[in-house]
């Protein structure tokens, strides 16, 4: 089997990474054109989210998941449940340990699953890079749907995670911080909260599962009165009324995880598992899909990263706006905290392709867990590294209480880490021949 050069995998990183700050240019574009503004991009991010991503998923899952290849997905299922967690635990680190911003946690917690790999996976496929990695008689193309395929579910996980926790880690801004200047910077929440005595009496109960500061329970309120403004369709007002406030939040945390993407991915199943309806959606027509033009996936991958380019114009039309009117004096060096941007890169570009490597080549290797297919290997390498998720616009655009302030910063991460992606190609390499070794092995 022969081996793969550092120039070619760098090649297709960059082609990749092009692509997406294309895109992300073509948004900038339109807000300077004014064909786009931010009430247009929130309704970008919510039909994305809630139409384009199923629909993603309903494809792309159906069209590969079989009754012959479904224990291949179990792996995946397991390992992007660990991943999520070990990545929540470094988040909760950087945030409560090092003092970094909520969304730093949440940038750590969700990389890109989706577009940028989907990108990636098809420039590696026009560079040749992943044929040492097929083996029997199988085509290029069906190896590479079936990598993307893996790549989805990995996403239909991080989905589920990233609107069912990710809006509780963007709202708890500073609930968490204990330092006596954060304390003082609230005083236009606390005059409010003094005046309202239901508020102050349901915070004190609301707010137990966090530390018991009095700016942070008022804040936490206001927070969770988000999640408990709408009752759940199978209960009445009155019913919903009735549960504590606690149980309110737990059982909308719950939930939260049965979102548009789960739902797509399970219809996928649902249409891939069972043979007559996968051969009605996704065989030719002439080999008996009826239903197979009816299946769309092209429209999600490119939006969301449109609407990055456009929150990143709009980030920079507000600081050079607010500079001009005397509101950001001595700020400019925080319009990128390098601090945090920075250890953001190092784990998802260093850390996370180091473990994930080391991990899945141990497995690989050592066991039978994960069967014999070098391209799951290989996925399950790239799975958690790579740069943040560029839904985490999407996130803050449909998350009620969260502002435009934290928009900002995201957009930027996400343009610095689309910039630095090629670094991306160390790991490509890496995988590939730690997939190669197992082989030869």
């Amino acid at each position: 089997m022969g081996t793969t050069g550092l120039f070619e995998s760098f090649l297709g990183a960059i082609q990749a990474s092009l692509s997406v700050l294309l895109v992300m240019t073509y948004g900038g574009v339109a807000g300077w054109l004014g064909l786009l503004d931010r009430k247009s991009s929130k309704k970008i991010s919510k039909i994305c989210v809630q139409l384009f991503l199923p629909a993603l998923l309903i494809t792309k899952v159906g069209s590969q998941l079989d009754l012959d290849s479904v224990s291949n997905y179990v792996p995946i299922v397991i390992w992007g449940v660990v991943c999520h967690i070990v990545s929540f635990g470094i988040g909760m680190l950087a945030q409560h340990g090092f003092g970094m911003p909520n969304w730093a946690s949440v940038a750590i917690l969700i990389n890109n699953t989706t577009s940028y790999p989907l990108l990636l996976i098809a420039a590696l496929q026009e560079t040749g890079i992943l044929d040492s990695l097929i083996v029997g008689d199988e085509s290029s193309q069906e190896a590479v749907e079936r990598a993307k395929s893996y790549f989805l579910v990995f996403s239909t996980i991080s989905n589920c995670i990233t609107f069912a926790v990710g809006p509780r880690l963007l709202e708890d801004t500073d609930s968490w911080d204990s330092e006596d200047k954060e304390d003082s910077s609230d005083t236009e929440v606390q005059s409010a909260a003094a005046n309202d005595d239901d508020v102050e009496a349901s915070a004190n109960e609301q707010t137990r599962l966090l530390p018991n500061h009095n700016s942070s329970s008022r804040r936490n309120h206001q927070q969770q009165e988000n999640y408990t403004d709408e009752h759940p369709f199978f209960m009445s007002q009155e019913q919903w009324d009735g549960l504590s406030p606690r149980a309110q939040w737990w059982l909308s945390l719950v939930l939260s995880f049965f979102n548009a993407p789960l739902i797509g991915a399970v219809i996928g199943a649902v249409l891939g598992l069972a043979p007559p309806l996968h051969k009605a959606f996704f065989s030719p027509t002439q080999e008996g899909g009826i239903f197979h033009r009816l299946t769309i996936s092209q429209l999600f991958a490119p939006l969301p990263v449109l609407v990055t380019g456009l929150s990143l114009f709009n980030s920079i039309k507000d600081f050079r706006k607010d500079r001009k009117q005397g509101r950001e004096d001595g700020k400019l060096r925080k319009i990128i905290p390098w601090g945090t941007v920075s250890f953001i890169l190092l784990v998802r570009f260093i850390i996370w392709p180091a473990m994930s490597i080391g991990t899945i080549w141990m497995l690989a290797s050592k066991t039978k867990w994960l069967g014999r297919d070098p391209i799951l290997w290989f996925t399950m390498m790239m799975m958690p590294s790579g740069p943040s998720a560029q839904k985490l616009i999407s996130l803050v655009q449909v998350t009620e209480g969260v502002g435009q302030e934290q928009e900002g910063p995201i957009a930027r991460l996400l343009t610095i880490s689309y910039i630095v992606s090629p670094l991306l190609s160390l790991t490509i390499v890496g995988s590939l021949r730690a997939c190669q070794g197992v082989l030869d092995g």
